[in-house]
């Protein structure tokens, strides 16, 4: 079908553009044009108010619909959740699993690895190969030190299923590092109580981001800056959780001035759970039962509408913090732009940061 979408202000991942329309080809995007000159052959699409902007991608996020993944980790969760995710403008996203038991691990691998779906590059796996000292909500008896024979197995097991995952850097060797960046896996350092030697000397051996940045790390002190201090003297991204309560705005703003495209936007989301992490809705963030911050409640369009209001980020700048920063982060960087000739991946969102509809690869999702 040939498409022309019309009366929104379109941000490309490079510009901003007004009064064009934005030409679809059977989902390939074709260009764009002026609006008195759209040919006659194409279906036309107001979307009168609304933004369009590459897809969003969350790249850590548990679950959605009111369902945990790693409390039922199968095939018809995880369709369940990305339905739910994706009506909330989401074009794609790593369903996450915090430390947990090994078996929970693997069903989530297996999931993921036999029922692809347009949404879910991957798994995105947080430990629990971490620190217990900088564990957070994570299970304590989970967490332990990496072995190769159970890393090699995971790796076989996932055949390219797991995506990412989250290490401490100074609880892994540099010969599993090097096994699982040697896979195809993105490692991020996180739940880390690495000093700024240790954390730096991960990013030299190839971990190239870092999770829910100051959250769940050592942390930046002047005699030593730890963690973040090596993210912000690296040159690996980092996510970080903009709902004001992980991290005061105030924080995410200087981590911006320094980071400037490095910087990404995640949700660290969850749903309400009785299981292994007993999730507990606060009214604005989720907790675990003894009070323990476990959570975010935000969708990553909020998480946008946030970065603008109390950060002091434009939006054609926290727009690619969502999507074109992230892409880039899972070696897609066609998804975090709106380019001719490539598949629409867009996310269309209103005034009020509310989705109005996706396109994955081309398809058109209703919001």
């Amino acid at each position: 079908m040939l498409t022309a979408l019309t009366q929104a202000v379109i941000f490309t991942g490079k510009e901003e553009i007004k009064g064009k329309a934005l030409l679809l080809d059977n989902g390939i995007v074709k260009g764009w044009t002026e609006e008195g000159n759209i040919p006659s052959d194409f279906h036309i699409i107001q979307q009168s108010g609304r933004y369009i902007t590459p897809g969003l991608l969350d790249l850590q996020i548990y679950g959605g619909g009111g369902q945990l993944f790693s409390d039922d980790p199968s095939s018809a969760a995880l369709k369940n959740i990305a339905d739910a995710l994706v009506k909330t403008g989401i074009t794609g996203f790593l369903p996450t699993l915090a430390t947990n038991e090994m078996s929970v691990f693997e069903k989530a691998i297996d999931t993921v690895r036999d029922n692809p779906h347009p949404a879910v590059p991957g798994l995105h796996l947080e430990g629990p190969y971490i620190n217990p000292v900088k564990r957070g909500a994570h299970i304590l008896s989970c967490i332990k030190r990496p072995e190769l024979g159970e890393v090699k197995a995971l790796l076989e097991r996932a055949q390219g299923a797991i995506k990412m995952m989250t290490i401490a850097p100074e609880m892994c060797s540099p010969e599993v590092i090097a096994l699982l960046l040697a896979n195809g896996v993105i490692l991020s350092a996180g739940h880390s109580n690495a000093t700024f030697s240790e954390a730096a000397e991960g990013f030299k051996r190839g971990i190239q981001t870092a999770t829910h940045l100051f959250n769940a790390m050592s942390p930046f002190h002047h005699r030593d800056t730890g963690l973040p201090g090596a993210v912000y003297q690296s040159q690996a991204f980092a996510s970080i959780i903009p709902d004001g309560i992980h991290v005061d705005y105030e924080a995410l703003s200087i981590s911006k001035k320094v980071m400037g495209e490095r910087l990404f936007l995640i949700t660290d989301a969850v749903e309400p759970s009785t299981g292994a992490y007993p999730h507990v809705f606060k009214g604005d963030r989720y907790t675990l039962t003894d009070g323990t911050l476990s959570g975010s409640a935000i969708r990553l369009l909020q998480g946008v509408d946030n970065c603008v209001k109390h950060a002091g980020i434009g939006l054609a700048e926290a727009l690619r913090m969502a999507s074109t920063y992230p892409a880039q982060v899972i070696g897609h960087p066609e998804r975090g732009l709106i380019t001719p000739g490539q598949p629409a991946y867009l996310t269309i969102f209103d005034g009020q940061f509310q989705a109005c509809g996706v396109y994955i690869k081309g398809e058109f999702f209703g919001a």
